[in-house]
C-alpha cells in the first residue's frame, strides 16, 4: 500500500489507526525507522516495544544477527555491502566485493555471532590462505578493502559507533503486538538515517522469518528514504518476500515525486523506485497540489474524474484506488484514538491555566 498526500492532511493519523486498528484485529506491527520519534506513543499504547536508537540511549543491535536462516552468509554478506555502498556514495567493484565475502567468511569460520566490528578486523588483516586460493595475495586483498574499512569505520568507531557494532542488547519478543524503531536521536541527517535503517531492519528480518504472525511494515517518511539506492534496493527485495512472510507493506510519501529523489525517469535507480510503487495493489492519495496531477494521473493511471478529485479533497478523505475499483473514502477517529494518533498538538495553543 502507498499513502500520499501534502503535510496536514491525515495521512499520519490514518497511518497510525490502521496500525492500531490491525493489533486489535490479530495483526502485527514493525515500523522499522521512526525519524521523527511520533511512532511511539502508539506503540505504548498498544504495548508494543520501543526500540531508540542514538540519543545517547544504550539500545544496540547487531544487524548481523540472522535468525531462521539455513545459510546466514548470504544475508550478511548482502546487508554489509549495502551498508559499505551507503557510506561511501556508490556500488561496489567486483574485488570490493570478493574482499567482503572473504572477510565475512574468515569471521564466520570464528565466531557464530560475527560483528561489524569483527569484519572490519578482518578487512585489516586477510586470510592469507584463502587469499592465496583466490589468486591474489594480501598486500592486494587489503588494497581492495581500504575503502569499505573507511566505510564500515562509521558503524565502529565513527558517529554510529555503540549503535550496531556488537552483540545486540536486547531481544525481540515474538509475541510484542507492535515494534517500533525509533531514530528521532541521530536528528536530521539522512546518511545516518538510511544507514541506521539499513542496519535496523536487517535485525528486525531476522523476527519476521523466525515469526509466523501476519503483520504490516510500516515505512513512515519515505520520502527521506527514496534518496538512498541500496535502501531501496532492500526495500524492494523484502516487498518480493512479503506474501510469503505474510507481510503487508506501508510506504508514506508527501507526493509521488518525491520518487525524483532516487534518480531521473529511466535511470536504473528510478526503476527500483517504481517498482516499489508498482508493487504496491492499494494506493491512497490525500489532497495533492494541481502541479502534481499529471505525474499522480500517469504513475497510478487515474481517470480524469479521480485526478480532478485530488485538489479538491478535504483533510481525512482520500482516494482510495484498488485493483478494478476505487472509492472516495473519508477517515473517522474514534474518540480513543485522537489523542494517540495526533501529530499537531504541537501547532496549538497550551490551554490558558485557570485563574483562582
Amino acid at each position: 500500500m502507498v499513502l500520499s498526500g501534502v503535510i496536514g492532511q491525515g495521512k499520519s493519523s490514518l497511518a497510525k489507526s490502521i496500525a492500531m486498528r490491525s493489533v486489535a484485529a490479530g495483526r502485527s506491527v514493525y515500523v522499522p525507522g521512526d525519524p521523527k520519534g511520533e511512532w511511539a506513543v502508539v506503540a505504548e499504547a498498544v504495548g508494543g516495544t520501543v526500540l531508540r536508537l542514538g540519543g545517547g540511549g544504550a539500545t544496540r543491535l547487531n544487524p548481523l544477527d540472522v535468525a531462521g536462516t539455513a545459510d546466514p552468509h548470504g544475508p550478511r554478506t548482502r546487508l554489509l555491502a549495502a551498508v559499505a555502498a551507503l557510506t561511501l556514495h556508490r556500488e561496489l567493484g567486483a574485488p570490493e566485493q570478493g574482499c567482503l565475502d572473504a572477510a565475512l567468511t574468515l569471521v564466520e569460520s570464528r565466531t557464530a555471532a560475527p560483528t561489524i566490528a569483527d569484519v572490519l578486523t578482518a578487512l585489516a588483516a586477510p586470510d592469507e590462505r584463502a587469499a592465496t586460493i583466490d589468486g591474489i595475495s594480501v598486500v592486494d586483498r587489503q588494497h581492495d578493502g581500504r575503502d569499505l574499512a573507511h566505510g564500515l569505520r562509521r558503524l565502529v568507531r565513527g558517529d554510529l559507533a555503540g549503535l550496531f557494532d556488537g552483540p545486540s542488547t536486547t531481544i525481540l519478543r515474538p509475541d510484542a503486538p507492535m515494534v517500533v524503531l525509533d531514530l528521532s536521536g541521530l536528528g536530521s541527517d539522512d546518511d545516518a538515517l538510511a544507514l541506521a535503517m539499513t542496519c535496523g531492519s536487517a535485525w528486525l528480518e531476522g523476527a519476521l522469518v523466525a515469526s509466523q504472525a501476519k503483520r504490516w511494515v510500516i515505512y513512515d517518511e519515505a520520502w527521506r528514504l527514496m534518496r538512498s539506492v541500496p535502501l531501496v534496493r532492500r526495500m524492494q527485495a523484502q516487498w518480493k518476500l512479503s506474501r510469503a512472510y505474510g507481510i503487508a507493506n506501508l510506504m508514506i510519501l508527501h507526493r509521488l515525486s518525491d520518487l525524483d529523489a532516487v534518480g531521473p525517469v529511466g535511470s536504473a535507480a528510478r526503476a527500483l523506485a517504481d517498482g516499489l510503487l508498482a508493487d504496491c495493489s492499494t494506493r491512497v492519495i490525500y489532497r495533492q497540489e494541481a502541479d502534481q496531477l499529471a505525474g499522480n494521473a500517469t504513475a497510478l493511471g487515474l481517470t480524469h474524474p479521480e485526478r480532478d478529485l485530488l485538489p479538491v479533497l478535504a483533510r481525512g478523505t482520500g482516494l482510495w484506488k484498488m485493483p478494478r475499483r476505487s472509492n472516495v473514502v473519508h477517515h473517522v477517529l474514534h474518540p480513543a484514538e485522537v489523542p494517540i494518533v495526533d501529530t499537531d498538538g504541537a501547532m496549538r495553543e497550551a490551554p490558558s491555566p485557570t485563574r483562582g
